[in-house]
């Protein structure tokens, strides 16, 4: 029987782990195995296939696209359940070896005890850079998102899109969003595409945001360089999207915020949501 079955609740985390051979050479797999966590997102993995499943272990159903670009993006799904059918890219062709996008089904019981499928998708959008063909990519991306969204609501009973989504969406994503009005990242024509996710158009809801309100952050990404995570001048970039029932079903959503900067294992945080389906 499968870890989500044994409890009353789905547990799924994503994080951008910034090269994954790093990541667990600076503690991932300590913050890992205790955590409970049922499905895991992973982006920028940035490793070959074969060293993903090592670090991972046997204990895990792996999904992994990698990038045609070594050691670039690359994104996983690892479960617990095995999936009962998976994709390796988002459906263009454009996209097809860029590694920033991989989805799989799943069957849950509900509440009832009926059984319920999931789509959860990984995904690593652009990071952008204003004028640049990056950014024209990047839009590119956020386009076949806006297509692919609608699908998904249609071929199951509940869908998921977590990962690096690389925008913040409102003034309260981002500490110091005032001087970055005009950066990849806080973009008006970026947070449009944002609006039509979360607007009537599309219908989709920012599970993370529903659950924190309206406040400043819960950030999940500092910048390298100076004081940002001691200061916590962070963007909120990593995203739970959901469809709007699965949004409701949400009963919990954690960032895993190290205790210290040298503690950390990623520039990104993990987002942890809790899901009674």
């Amino acid at each position: 029987m499968s870890s989500a079955l044994k409890k009353d609740h789905l547990r799924i985390a994503s994080v951008n782990v910034n090269g994954l051979r790093a990541a667990y050479k600076k503690g991932m797999a300590e913050w890992l195995e205790p955590r409970g966590v049922d499905i895991l997102c992973l982006q920028e993995v940035r490793a070959p296939d074969a060293i993903v499943r090592q670090l991972l272990g046997d204990d895990w159903h792996i999904l992994h696209a990698e990038a045609e670009a070594k050691g670039r993006a690359g994104v996983a799904i690892a479960s617990r359940e095995e999936p009962l059918a998976t994709r390796a890219h988002i459906g263009h062709d454009y996209f097809a070896m860029a590694g920033r996008w991989v989805e799989a089904d799943f069957r849950f019981p509900d509440a009832a005890g009926n059984p319920v499928q999931l789509t959860v998708a990984s995904a690593y959008v652009h990071s952008g850079d204003v004028g640049t063909p990056k950014q024209e990519d990047k839009f590119r991306f956020l386009d076949v998102m806006s297509t692919r969204l609608p699908e998904l609501t249609k071929h199951s009973d509940h869908a998921l899109v977590v990962g690096d989504l690389n925008v913040g969406h409102t003034q309260v994503d981002i500490r110091n969003w005032k001087g970055n009005v005009k950066k990849a990242g806080f973009l008006p024509e970026e947070r449009a595409y944002f609006d039509r996710f979360f607007g009537e158009e599309i219908g989709w809801k920012d599970v993370h945001r529903g659950l924190a309100g309206n406040v400043d952050g819960p950030y999940t990404w500092w910048s390298q360089r100076g004081q940002a995570f001691d200061n916590d001048t962070g963007w909120r970039i990593d995203y739970h999207l959901a469809t709007p029932a699965l949004a409701a079903a949400a009963i919990s959503a954690v960032v895993d915020r190290a205790a210290s900067w040298d503690t950390r294992f990623s520039d990104h945080a993990p987002l942890v949501v809790d899901y009674q389906l």
